[in-house]
């Protein structure tokens, strides 16, 4: 009798999968916690805490449907901590005739499992994951041979084909983007909600991946640890953003407070990210509790929400898909500087960037006009290596996968690609960092300065960046004010001003 073997990855923990609508003596699972994927970056304590649990717990509940699963732990003595000597070791043991798997998300290991299915000598089938609402190519299909992606291009024509805040052929409310109402900063006219924690005593775990002398760094508490490990809390999640968070995301989603790390920010991206939920569910929640709720719920922070789930997130997948090879070493303006240690320990005088790394060492965790217009635009500013960027990025973050982190730091934050993903640089002096929030007023720089003793560097390192860029930039028509600008600064003052980013730009360490 045939045997099959199918392997499950860490992000594909979709227990609604077609793989599990029945149980068959003669279909093993296999999940693998192997070194290999400990060791391509240098993780979070809190996302390999998280992951490891979540696969773990996974496995338990295919278990209990009756399931017949192997489950090969990091520390098991056996464990040969790669795919494929793995793999080949218990198809060998098993008697296995037949090896399937899902569609990895991740270039790297899509490429590995080729190889891998073509090296083991018995056939092998490859299943979707079932989770996005694209496919793999539909982006660069759309866009065709197009040197720029317009993601709100690509937002409609989602918006359109799955009929979501649609009146007939129309968007609802006769606009198809509420995005210039989701801009303010938090004012204090509704009350702060915290985030929903879980509380994890994951003692154990951490005591094993301490044990295996896994390299990580950020903080976590073993015996709490936050995240949802399960659908069952994943769906907890979805349903406390929907009665607690929705009314007010949309207005404050790009809004920045000291006090508050999250806002009215979900939370819901480890979840979708390792699949224990899936858009559709999601965007299917909100929109139910939308349609019960529009005397306190508004449709701008319904549309905000949409937005990110349904247009930006399965397009970043698609342009993943439709760049690599080689978008993952793109370095358009050739910045080759070190990221500054600081980024390890959080330990800097800039209070913004103090708060946000700090804020991303002990919770793995940070909303977007954090990543984007904190970290990553001083990251732009300074001439970051992107390499050193995206391995950061990749680490740090809990929901953090190549395909997602890859295209939007590379892309949106580092306007590496050149623009194929944005329209300009998210570049931004202190002035923007204060509109949005309460930073400023607790640093130990005046954001009104542009130089001389206790400047905020983001302002000198702003005017530095457009200047030495020129020749990439200039003719950008949504930043030519900017260049206008440099153009008829007086000589005196734009001396003083590169003068003063030059030794920012020396001394990045001791900021």
């Amino acid at each position: 009798m045939p045997h099959t073997l199918r392997l499950i990855l860490g992000d594909q923990l979709n227990s609604n999968h077609s793989w599990f609508s029945k149980t068959d003596d003669d279909v093993t699972y296999i999940m693998l916690e192997v070194m290999q994927e400990q060791q391509y970056v240098m993780h979070h304590v809190q996302k390999i805490l998280a992951f490891f649990g979540a696969m773990r717990n996974f496995a338990h509940q295919l278990g209990k449907r009756g399931h017949r699963v192997i489950y090969i732990k990091l520390d098991d003595p056996g464990n040969k901590q790669d795919f494929e000597q793995n793999l080949n070791k218990v198809i060998k043991q098993s008697q296995i005739s037949r090896f399937e798997y899902q569609l990895p998300d991740e270039y790297r290991l899509d490429q590995q499992l080729k190889t891998i299915s073509k090296n083991l000598g018995i056939e092998t089938g490859v299943a979707d994951t079932e989770h996005f609402l694209t496919g793999r190519d539909d982006v660069q299909n759309f866009f065709g041979g197009k040197k720029r992606y317009l993601m709100e291009a690509f937002y409609r024509h989602m918006r359109q084909k799955l009929h979501v805040l649609m009146e007939g052929g129309d968007p609802l409310g006769d606009r198809w983007n509420f995005d210039a109402d989701n801009r303010k900063k938090y004012d204090g006219k509704v009350p702060l909600q915290d985030p929903l924690r879980f509380s994890h005593d994951v003692s154990a775990l951490k005591a094993m991946i301490d044990g295996m002398q896994v390299r990580y760094f950020g903080e976590v508490d073993a015996r709490q640890l936050e995240w949802p490990l399960s659908r069952q809390e994943a769906l907890k999640s979805l349903q406390y953003f929907c009665e607690h968070l929705l009314p007010y995301f949309g207005t404050y989603e790009d809004a920045l407070l000291q006090e508050h790390i999250s806002l009215f920010h979900s939370r819901m991206s480890f979840a979708l990210n390792s699949k224990m939920i899936s858009p559709i569910e999601v965007v299917s929640k909100v929109l139910q509790h939308y349609q019960k709720h529009q005397a306190e719920i508004t449709l701008p922070q319904v549309e905000g929400y949409v937005r990110q789930v349904v247009g930006w997130r399965e397009f970043m997948r698609g342009v993943y898909w439709a760049q690599m090879p080689g978008y993952d070493q793109k370095n358009f303006l050739n910045h080759r500087t070190e990221i500054p240690h600081w980024f390890w320990d959080g330990n800097t005088k800039m209070n913004c960037l103090n708060k946000c790394i700090g804020q991303s060492l002990d919770h793995a965790w940070a909303h977007h006009i954090q990543r984007l217009m904190v970290i990553g635009n001083f990251c732009l500013l300074a001439g970051i290596n992107p390499d050193e960027v995206d391995a950061w990025y990749l680490g740090i973050y809990v929901d953090a996968i190549q395909w997602v982190e890859v295209t939007n730091t590379r892309g949106m934050s580092q306007f590496a690609d050149g623009g194929l993903i944005a329209s300009k640089p998210y570049a931004a002096t202190a002035a923007y960092i204060n509109k949005m929030s309460n930073y400023c007023k607790h640093c130990h720089y005046d954001y009104k300065k542009r130089y001389g003793d206790r400047a905020c560097p983001y302002n000198s390192l702003y005017w530095n960046f457009l200047d030495r860029n020129a020749e990439h930039l200039q003719s950008n028509p949504r930043i030519g004010m900017a260049y206008r600008i440099l153009k008829t600064m007086n000589p005196d003052e734009k001396q003083k001003v590169m003068e003063q980013a030059a030794a920012y730009l020396d001394r990045l360490n001791e900021l």
